[in-house]
């Protein structure tokens, strides 16, 4: 009979909930990551044991966690094993956590705006990750939807970040403006082609 997994974030952690086909009894792990907010859990197609997390803190900022073996135990990619994935100071410290605009390479100010509550422009600025989404074909392969309103994609199984920057570049860009959650790619669906 099938497996079904149930993957839950909350903002008190992430949950994985399991239970055969029939679903009558569930197994419940969890919380992961207490006491952080959890945007997003999210299984790949390619791999069903490889599952990642995005998680925010107001204090630590934004962090990717990626389990290997269906959320039993969880570490920030980039991160060499066996090496602690906070130093002494609590923050994060995973390449994982590197989400960077493209920028102006003469200056290094961001090559886009857009308008603010007030109708103002500014510049771009990222805040946290709100959706990931795995390919349907490559465990490493993620694209990340983030605030500000951008898509990122890793190949690496979420050890780097890059910007894909086609959304953020498009014409209209200088006239979106934040809705009442901010300027967020919230969902992403991948062709299935």
């Amino acid at each position: 009979m099938s497996k079904v997994r149930v993957l839950v974030g909350t903002r008190k952690g992430a949950f994985v909930l399991e239970a055969d086909g029939q679903r009558k009894k569930w197994v419940v792990s969890g919380p992961h990551f207490p006491g952080w907010e959890v945007y997003h859990v999210k299984g790949s197609s390619a791999d069903p044991e490889r599952l990642f997390a995005s998680q925010n803190n107001g204090w630590f900022g934004q962090v990717i966690q990626r389990s290997d073996d269906g959320g039993k135990t969880w570490h920030q990619p980039g991160t060499p094993p066996g090496e602690p994935q906070k130093p002494p100071s609590g923050t994060a410290k995973g390449e994982s956590n590197k989400f960077a605009y493209d920028a102006s390479p003469q200056t290094g100010k961001p090559l886009t705006t857009h308008q603010w509550y007030d109708g103002s422009q500014r510049p771009w600025e990222f805040k946290r990750v709100w959706h990931l989404e795995p390919s349907l074909t490559d465990p490493d392969t993620v694209y990340a939807g983030v605030e500000d309103a951008a898509l990122f994609r890793t190949t690496d199984g979420g050890e780097n970040w890059k910007e894909l920057s086609g959304l953020r570049g498009h014409g209209t860009g200088p006239l979106w403006q934040p809705g009442g959650g901010g300027l967020c790619l919230h969902t992403i669906i991948e062709d299935p082609k």
